[in-house]
């Protein structure tokens, strides 16, 4: 089956918020990308709801800088505020990502053919990608392009191991996973030698139920399409 992809992401700033700091409205990023803000780039680069998107790993190739800016973000009582977010800044990755069929839409069943995903997948990466790309939030500007994972020299290569703490992961959705709420996952994050090995949401022991949610239903012809889309 056809359907990994691997590709280069690269932006001047990165904001991959620790939900710790958004209590305080002063938002700041975590040192290394998370699995969820991953996973948003590559939907970004081509999604349809046939299939989920599961990022494999991810390689730090530049060393990881912070910057504080001031910012002036909407406060709940009306008007602006002030305060700091604490960005990275000009950062680079290498990203592997592979999709598999979405079992919890049967609707959909006719669409799952590896063959076209994959090529589709494949054209939208060599031209940047379907939809903007963001690394964290919207500010924050990503782009990205074919690679081979692991080519090229990175900054943290043959450093060993180092450990992040831990981190949030994902998010489980109920179209994905088939329970009707909204769970976040956590889990301890190791890099060895630059490259970070994901595991997959459902491997993380670390949970915390969100809330009650609904699944959103796809219907061919009314919400969802299953005619080809190569050409766009």
């Amino acid at each position: 089956m056809n359907n990994s992809i691997s590709f280069k992401l690269w932006g001047r700033f990165a904001l991959f918020t620790d939900p710790i700091t958004k209590i305080g409205g002063e938002k700041c990023s975590y040192h290394v990308p998370t699995y969820e803000a991953l996973k948003g780039v590559s939907r970004s680069i081509y999604w349809k709801p046939t299939f989920i998107w599961h990022i494999d790993r991810v390689r730090i190739m530049k060393a990881v800088r912070t910057q504080a800016k001031g910012v002036k973000p909407l406060d709940f009582s009306g008007g602006n505020t002030l305060a700091l977010y604490n960005y990275l800044s000009n950062v680079e990755y290498q990203v592997q990502a592979h999709f598999e069929w979405n079992t919890h839409t049967p609707e959909l069943e006719g669409d799952r053919s590896d063959g076209k995903h994959y090529e589709i997948a494949r054209r939208m990466l060599e031209r940047g990608g379907r939809r903007d790309i963001f690394l964290g939030t919207r500010e924050c500007q990503g782009y990205a392009e074919p690679c081979r994972f692991g080519e090229g020299d990175g900054e943290y290569d043959k450093t060993g191991d180092i450990s992040h703490g831990l981190m949030f992961h994902s998010f489980n959705y109920p179209e994905e996973s088939g329970v009707d709420e909204l769970v976040s996952n956590f889990w301890n994050v190791k890099m060895r030698d630059g490259v970070i090995e994901f595991p997959r949401p459902d491997e993380c022991s670390i949970t915390k139920f969100v809330r009650r949610m609904k699944p959103v239903k796809f219907v061919p012809k009314i919400n969802f399409s299953g005619l080809a889309e190569e050409g766009l």
